[in-house]
């Protein structure tokens, strides 16, 4: 199970590249319902503050700060590119209609493709809208269409404006993805499943599937971003992450940051290999991202810098994965 990103976008790029292949044409009645219920690629557009080509000099860039960053990016990135490319193939009209259920497809991208999509849409009587991106294999088409991806979206209350507020969720089903397309997929197992608030410009995911080795593990990923760019990261993985031992730990990091960029994180690792042992460790950076100080329970690390120097003075641990 790797968090590096939680779809492919190889598969999903050949997908929408054979989807803008019908041409551009007007919307009518509920299809435009559905093109709007779904976000744009600027409405999950959400980031972590950032800063290049800094001359880093206590400090180094902050440790955390780059863990913090990278998955961020990473998995928001992942959750982003689902959206977007769900998002623009119903932009275009359906390939049929079948009562309250909206199909687009099945697309070919290439002679070459190993698979063939579709995206079914359903319209329930609530407003809200469920929908799954299928595969089929062409290399197995007795299989027939399995579902890759599967999401439910609750549009904005006000429709027709073009802002899209809601919320939804969506699960990425790795095994399925792999039979359907065993060429572009990563050979990642299990599932993550997805949801957000576009309002709140929240994100979580929760994934259980298999680690490095082939054993069980999870994780659970919390973010929110705030107007003023502030904001919240959580992550909690339980999986063998002690290559020396066999069994699970169970490891915890939040890092919060203000406006201009200046945070603090806070980790805990337990479990497994450790046996009753429990280490905290506390960074925080400046506005640059450089570290301003450093300290673990274990020593396992030097301690460095003046606690004092920290934007926020109190410990925060995940929520989540608890």
């Amino acid at each position: 199970m790797r968090t590096a990103r939680p779809t492919t976008t190889t598969a999903l790029s050949g997908l929408l590249a054979a989807a803008l292949l019908t041409g551009c044409v007007q919307l009518q009645d509920e299809s435009i319902g559905i093109a709007e219920a779904l976000p744009t690629a600027e409405q999950v557009r959400i980031n972590l503050p950032d800063q290049n080509n800094q001359s880093y000099a206590l400090g180094q860039i902050a440790d955390y700060y780059v863990i913090t960053r990278n998955v961020t990016r990473s998995l928001n990135a992942g959750a982003a590119w689902v959206l977007i490319v769900v998002h623009t193939i119903v932009q275009f009209p359906p390939t049929t209609v079948d009562g309250n259920v909206y199909t687009w497809g099945p697309w070919d991208g290439s002679a070459l493709d190993p698979a063939i999509y579709r995206l079914v849409v359903t319209a329930n009587d609530d407003g809200t809208y469920d929908w799954t991106l299928d595969g089929q294999s062409k290399s197995n088409p007795a299989q027939g269409f399995l579902t890759v991806i599967s999401g439910h979206a609750v549009p904005d209350e006000q429709p027709g404006d073009h802002v899209h507020r809601g919320t939804g969720e969506f699960t990425i089903d790795f095994d399925a993805g792999e039979l359907v397309n065993p060429v572009d997929n990563t050979p990642d197992t299990g599932n993550v499943l997805v949801t957000y608030d576009l309002a709140e410009r929240v994100v979580t995911m929760h994934a259980e599937g298999a680690d490095a080795l082939g054993n069980p593990g999870s994780w659970d990923y919390y973010y929110a971003e705030n107007a003023d760019r502030s904001g919240d990261f959580q992550f909690a993985l339980d999986a063998d992450i002690d290559e020396s031992g066999s069994l699970r730990e169970q490891a915890l990091i939040r890092s919060r940051w203000q406006a201009d960029g200046q945070g603090r994180a806070d980790a805990m690792v337990s479990g497994g290999d450790l046996g009753d042992l429990t280490v905290t460790a506390t960074e925080c950076w400046d506005a640059q991202f450089r570290r301003v100080f450093y300290g673990d329970s274990g020593e396992w690390l030097p301690t460095e810098g003046d606690a004092a120097s920290c934007t926020y003075t109190e410990a925060a641990l995940p929520e989540i994965g608890n």
